[in-house]
């Protein structure tokens, strides 16, 4: 390495590049400072002494936030890099530490949480009582966004029609199918399935836009000369069951969802008759390999084969 190469080298520290990813991903120094438990005034003399390092602008900083330059934007690529090799150094490492320790970051969307990870969690923990997971849920194209820009190490999901999203490894992990929830005293509660445009006669209480069944809902609706009845939409699923119990429409949810919640209200689910309502659940990481032990054994985990579980719908 030259000389000058080295001085570079010097010159950057890799809290600073962690920073200012932070700042880059989130557009404010503000909300970065709070998300890495540091006071804003730090990370902005980090970022000041970064740009003196590099000896050009990195931010436009305005009222509303900051913007890169096209420096920035040229940085961030490299400091991306930079961090992940740093991910797979650690990952590589940590298999020759004595016993299994550390923690997980995980994002994963409602379906997930809601119908298999608690005990496939549960499980995971009572086996390795040393790995802490953090878990957030969001929506399936967050829980995407967020693998690929290292904002959590792994994510559960629905990945659409892709397997490997751009930029990401997926595997397996679950299926569910996609049911029709309506009050018992309802007029189609007693039919063994339902078309999509047969649905799309009657109210429908939704989820929030931009989950993979609103998502999903939309292009069928798309695709019918029919308007989408969406009456309201919710943020969970329990909500969701509350409204259509109280005659406010009917909704889409997965099957082992309703079952699990079934008790909640006087309802009924049918199955929906459409391709789309079978849906897969993957794990995904942006390179399993480079992942830490930690976070390979809990993919190990979620991933294994199952037996094959007969299908029971609550009606």
């Amino acid at each position: 390495m030259k000389s000058s190469e080295r001085s570079f080298a010097r010159r950057i520290d890799l809290t600073s590049l962690q920073l200012f990813v932070a700042v880059c991903e989130l557009g404010s120094i503000g909300r970065a400072a709070e998300r890495e438990f540091i006071a804003a005034s730090a990370v902005s003399k980090r970022l000041s002494d970064l740009e003196t390092a590099v000896d050009t602008a990195l931010l436009y900083r305005h009222s509303r936030g900051v913007t890169l330059t096209p420096a920035g934007e040229s940085l961030l690529h490299h400091a991306r890099t930079v961090l992940f090799g740093l991910e797979r150094m650690q990952g590589e490492l940590s298999e020759y530490a004595d016993g299994v320790r550390g923690h997980v970051r995980m994002h994963a969307n409602i379906s997930a949480i809601v119908q298999f990870l608690p005990e496939d969690l549960g499980a995971f923990a009572s086996e390795h009582t040393q790995v802490k997971i953090d878990l957030q849920e969001h929506l399936s194209q967050e829980v995407m966004n967020a693998v690929r820009d290292g904002a959590t190490d792994l994510g559960v999901c629905h990945t659409g029609s892709s397997e490997d999203p751009e930029g990401l490894q997926s595997r397996a992990y679950r299926n569910d199918r996609l049911v029709v929830v309506m009050p018992q005293s309802h007029v189609l509660a007693k039919r063994e399935s339902i078309t999509f445009t047969e649905a799309m006669e009657w109210d429908i209480v939704g989820l929030q836009a931009g989950s993979s069944i609103s998502l999903a809902m939309r292009q069928a609706a798309g695709q019918t000369a029919k308007p989408l009845r969406q009456r309201m939409q919710v943020t969970s699923l329990d909500a969701m069951c509350r409204m259509i119990d109280n005659g406010l429409g009917i909704g889409l949810i997965p099957d082992r969802a309703f079952a699990l919640m079934h008790g909640m209200g006087h309802l009924a689910a049918i199955a929906l008759n459409e391709p789309w309502a079978e849906r897969e659940l993957r794990v995904v990481a942006r390179d399993f390999n480079a992942l830490p032990v930690t976070a390979r054994l809990l993919v190990e985990h979620l991933t294994r084969p199952l037996a094959t579980e007969p299908r029971q719908l609550v009606a």
